[in-house]
């Protein structure tokens, strides 16, 4: 993926991190699957979200976690 898939800029949301192209916070995403919910729940209830755009997010906080942790 070429686009970055989060962005945070003080006109969108106060600056909170939200999937590039929307409003919709990374947070929202992590709220979803901590309470259980799948990521095809997340997706139904944000549809400007793509699919693509979350198992970016996913890989990018595996890796940063993994680095981390070395």
């Amino acid at each position: 993926m070429d686009t970055p898939v989060i962005s945070c800029t003080p006109d969108v949301m106060g600056g909170t991190p939200v999937f590039s192209g929307t409003r919709v916070p990374v947070q929202t995403l992590l709220d979803y699957l901590e309470a259980g919910e799948s990521i095809d729940d997340f997706l139904a209830g944000f549809p400007s979200v793509s699919r693509e755009q979350v198992i970016g997010f996913l890989e990018q906080a595996k890796d940063r976690l993994v680095a981390a942790a070395s």
